[in-house]
C-alpha cells in the first residue's frame, strides 16, 4: 500500500478542514508499539486523532494540513524509532519473515553447539573465552534487535516485550561475562548458554509472527485494478480513445460489448446487458436502456451504448468502495494480545522484585554481595518471557497448520483469536450459500409440446447468444442428451430476446416484454409464470410459430451442504443472518431452504457494512462470509471476514479467513478450530504466568531457609527453558484435533 492517501482532497469536521492520511510502518514488534505510536502522535500539535493498526502495520492520521504537514508526521513516527515505508507493506512483511528465518537459522548454529560444549568438556580458560565469543557475537547480532526495540519503548515510556528479552539476555550474558573475568569481578559459574537459547527462542516466536501477518492493504490495490483503463470519449461526432482517468462529468463516452464502463454515468442511448456482480454480486446481467444509471467497472455484456458521465474520481461507488474497506481495516483490532498487554506491568514488576531481592539479602540479611547479586539475576533469568513471547505464535502456528491441510488459510493470530469469540455470522448469497451461476430449475411445456421438445427449441435458439442466461440453457440441454441445432435469421434485440427461424418458423425467446412487442398470446403460461416468479426465478418465454409454446425458469441453485453448513453453526450458538443484493423473493426462499435466521435482502454494498454495524452495535462479535467484490467492505468491517476461496480476489484480500477448497462448510470447522487454538493459547499463557508466580520467588530466595542452597542462575535458564518447551508441546496438542476438525 505504501504511503498512499486515504480520501483524496479534504473533509470538513467541526467546520474546519481536516486531511486524514493513511501509510505503512515497519518496526513493530508487538500491541505495545502501536499504543506506542498512537501516543506520540496523538500528543503532536495538529493531530486530532491517530489510529494504529498493528496487525496490518498501518497507521491512520487525521491532522490539520495548517499546523502540521505529513512530512512532520513521518518524522515524528520515526523519532518514535519505527519506520513509515513507501514499499508495498506485503512485500516489506515477506522480506521481514525472510530475514527473521535467517537470524533463527543463525542463531541455532551459534548456540546448539555450546551445550555439548559446556556440559561434555571441562570448563577450563580456553573453553570459557571460546564461550564468551560465540555468545558475544549472538548477543550484539541477532540479539541487537531487542536492544534496539528496548530503546525506543523506554525512550516512549512504554514497556514491550523487547523490554523483557532485553532484560533476560543482558543478565544472562552480564552476569557470565562477570564471572569469566574472576579475578576482576567475582567467581561463579556461567550461562552463556542460557542468553544464547534464550536469543534464539525468542527469534523464533518472532520468525512465526512475522509468517502470520496477513496482506489486508493489497485489498484496496485489488479495487483499483478494477478500473477501465481506457475510455472512448464523443468529441464533435467522432470517438477518440483516452486515458479513462481524464473523463471529465458531462463527457459522452461509448461502451461497446465486452467493454468496461469507465466511469459512472447514465445511458443517454442504446440498450445493453450490465454485468454488474462487481457490485451486487449477482450473476444475471441487467438489462439497461436510456435513463438508466451504470456504474464504473461493470461491464457491457451486449449492445453498444452512450453514457453520460455523472461521477469521477473519489465520486464514484467504486471509490466509495475502496474507502470503506480502507476505513474498516484502519480501525484498531479489537482483541489485544494478552502477553502484550501484561508486559507492561510485567516488566516494571520484575525489576522491582529483582531490586527488592538484593536489597533485603545484601543489606537487610547481610548476605554478600555475589550472593544478592546471583539471586537477583536469577529472578531476572527466570522472568524471562520467552514462555510468554512463545505462548501465542506456537499455537498460531500449529493451528494454522491444521486449519492449511484443511482448506482453511488463516491471515494472522489475531484471526484465530477472534473467531473463537463469534457470535454471529453474516452471509452472502450469490456464490457463497448459492453456486453464483444460474442454472435451469423447471421446463414447462405447453400442448402440442413436450418438455423435451421445449428445451431442444429454446437450446437451438439460445445456442449462438454469449449472456449467462441463455448458456444455461444450452449445458442444460447437453446435459440431458438433447441434440442442439442451428438457425437462421438470427437476431438479439437488447433488454427483450432473441428472434430467429427455427425449421423454417419464426422462434422467439425473450422476456414477457418480447411476447408483448409481438404480440404473443401468453394466458396459457399466465398461472405458471405467476407460480415461478414468487419462487424469486427468472423466466424466459418460448413462442414458436407465433404461438407460445413454454416457459424455462432459471436461478442461482443452492451449494450442496449450504443447509447443512448453517445448521452446525446454530450447534454452535451462533446467529446467523444472509446480507444479499439480489430480490426479496429470490433471497427469502434461500434463506428458507437453509435455515438462515435472518434474511436481508436488495442492498447496496454500503448497507451491507451497515448492517454489519448494525449487529456490532447490538454487541455481537460478527463473521462475514462473501466472495464478491460486493462483498469487501462488510469483509473487512466485520470481527472476522471470512472469504470463499473460488472468489474475487479483493474478496480474499480483504478477508481474514480464506475457505481454499471452496466448501461452506470449512466456516463451521474454522470457527472449531479457532477456538480450539484459543483455548491452547489461554492454557499456554496461564501456565506461563502462573511459571513466573512461582519461579520468581524460588529464584529470589524464599526457599533458603529451608533448602539451604539458592537457586542457581543457570538452573534458573534451564526452568525458563522448559517452560518454552512445555509451551510448545502444549501447542503441538492441537494437532490430536484435526480429525475432528475434517468430521
Amino acid at each position: 500500500m505504501g504511503l498512499t492517501k486515504s480520501k483524496e482532497g479534504k473533509l470538513k469536521e467541526n467546520e474546519e478542514m481536516v486531511s486524514i492520511e493513511q501509510f505503512d510502518v515497519r518496526g513493530m514488534s508487538c500491541a505495545n508499539c502501536a499504543l506506542s505510536i498512537e501516543k506520540v502522535l496523538k500528543n503532536t500539535t495538529g493531530v486530532n486523532n491517530a489510529v494504529v493498526n498493528f496487525a496490518s502495520e498501518s497507521v491512520r492520521v487525521v491532522f490539520d494540513p495548517k499546523v502540521i504537514n505529513i512530512g512532520a508526521i513521518y518524522d515524528r513516527v520515526k523519532d518514535a524509532g519505527y519506520t513509515p515505508t513507501e514499499e508495498s507493506a506485503a512485500q516489506e512483511r515477506d522480506r521481514t519473515a525472510a530475514r527473521e528465518g535467517n537470524w533463527v537459522v543463525f542463531s541455532a548454529v551459534m548456540s546448539l553447539p555450546v551445550i555439548p560444549i559446556m556440559y561434555l568438556f571441562e570448563m577450563n580458560l580456553l573453553v570459557t573465552y571460546i564461550l564468551l565469543l560465540m555468545a558475544t557475537v549472538v548477543q550484539f547480532t541477532a540479539g541487537w534487535t531487542f536492544y534496539r526495540g528496548a530503546f525506543h519503548a523506554l525512550k516512549n515510556r512504554s514497556a514491550n516485550m523487547d523490554v523483557l528479552v532485553t532484560m533476560g539476555i543482558t543478565s544472562a550474558y552480564g552476569y557470565s561475562v562477570l564471572t569469566t573475568f574472576p579475578e576482576l569481578f567475582f567467581a561463579g559459574p556461567t550461562f552463556f548458554d542460557t542468553s544464547m537459547l534464550l536469543i534464539t527462542f525468542i527469534r523464533f516466536g518472532k520468525f512465526l509472527e512475522a509468517r502470520a501477518k496477513g496482506r489486508a492493504g493489497q485489498a484496496l490495490k485489488k479495487l483499483l485494478e478494477l478500473q477501465a483503463d481506457r475510455a472512448r470519449v464523443l468529441v464533435n461526432g467522432e470517438e477518440r480513445e483516452v486515458p479513462a482517468s481524464e473523463v471529465t462529468t458531462g463527457d459522452i463516452v461509448v461502451v461497446k460489448p465486452g467493454e468496461k464502463i469507465p466511469v459512472d454515468g447514465e445511458i443517454i442511448s442504446g440498450k445493453a446487458s450490465i454485468d454488474e456482480s462487481m457490485l451486487t454480486g449477482e450473476s444475471i446481467p441487467v438489462e439497461k436502456g436510456p435513463g438508466d444509471v451504470v456504474i464504473g467497472a461493470t461491464i457491457n455484456k451486449s449492445g453498444v451504448i452512450k453514457v453520460k458521465i455523472m461521477k469521477t474520481g473519489k465520486d464514484t461507488v467504486l471509490a466509495g468502495i475502496i474507502n470503506m474497506v480502507e476505513e474498516a481495516q484502519s480501525v484498531k483490532p479489537p482483541i489485544q494480545r494478552l502477553a502484550d498487554r501484561i508486559s507492561n506491568y510485567f516488566v516494571p514488576a520484575v525489576v522491582v522484585i529483582a531490586g527488592i531481592t538484593f536489597v533485603i539479602w545484601y543489606f537487610l540479611l547481610q548476605a554478600s554481595f555475589v550472593f544478592s547479586f546471583t539471586a537477583s539475576i536469577a529472578v531476572l533469568v527466570i522472568a524471562c518471557p520467552c514462555a510468554l513471547g512463545l505462548a501465542t505464535p506456537t499455537a498460531i502456528m500449529v493451528g494454522s497448520g491444521v486449519g492449511l491441510n484443511s482448506g482453511i488459510l488463516f491471515k494472522s493470530a489475531a484471526v484465530l483469536e477472534g473467531i473463537a469469540g463469534l457470535q454471529a455470522v453474516g452471509f452472502d448469497k450469490t456464490g457463497t450459500l448459492t453456486k453464483g451461476t444460474p442454472a435451469v430449475t423447471d421446463i414447462v411445456a405447453f400442448s402440442p409440446y413436450s418438455e423435451s421438445q421445449i428445451l431442444k427449441i429454446a437450446a437451438a435458439g439460445e445456442a449462438p447468444s454469449i449472456h449467462p442466461l441463455a448458456q444455461a440453457v444450452v449445458v442444460k440441454a447437453h446435459q440431458d442428451n438433447v441434440e442442439v441445432s442451428e438457425v437462421k435469421d438470427y437476431t438479439e434485440e437488447s433488454g427483450y430476446g432473441i428472434i430467429c427461424t427455427f425449421e423454417g418458423k419464426e422462434l422467439l425467446i425473450g422476456n414477457i416484454k418480447l411476447m408483448h412487442k409481438h404480440n404473443v398470446n401468453i394466458e396459457a403460461a399466465d398461472g405458471d409464470f405467476v407460480r415461478l416468479a414468487d419462487l424469486g426465478k427468472t423466466i424466459i418465454f418460448i413462442a414458436y410459430d407465433t404461438k407460445i409454446a413454454g416457459l424455462i425458469a432459471l436461478s442461482d441453485v443452492l451449494k450442496e451442504n449450504a443447509a447443512e453448513a448453517v445448521k452446525r453453526l446454530h450447534i454452535l450458538g451462533l446467529k446467523t443472518f444472509m446480507i444479499t443484493g439480489d430480490n426479496k423473493k429470490a433471497a427469502s426462499v434461500v434463506g428458507k431452504q437453509v435455515g438462515i435466521d435472518e434474511v436481508i435482502a436488495e442492498i447496496l454494498p454500503e448497507d451491507k457494512i451497515e448492517n454489519i454495524r448494525h449487529y456490532q452495535n447490538r454487541g455481537f462479535k460478527v463473521a462475514m462470509v462473501g466472495d464478491g467484490i460486493n462483498d469487501a467492505p462488510a469483509l473487512a468491517q466485520a470481527d472476522i471476514g471470512i472469504a470463499i476461496g473460488s472468489g474475487t480476489d479483493v474478496a480474499k484480500e480483504a478477508g481474514d479467513v480464506v475457505l481454499v477448497r471452496n466448501n461452506i462448510m470449512d466456516v463451521e470447522r474454522a470457527i472449531r478450530l479457532g477456538r480450539i487454538t484459543f483455548i491452547k493459547i489461554r492454557q499456554n499463557l496461564f501456565w506461563a504466568l502462573i511459571y513466573n508466580m512461582v519461579g520468581i520467588p524460588v529464584a529470589a530466595g524464599v526457599l533458603y531457609p529451608v533448602t539451604g542452597k539458592l537457586l542457581p542462575p543457570e538452573w534458573a535458564g534451564l526452568a525458563m527453558a522448559f517452560s518454552s518447551v512445555s509451551v510448545v508441546i502444549n501447542s503441538l496438542l492441537i494437532k490430536r484435533f484435526a480429525k475432528k476438525i475434517a468430521d
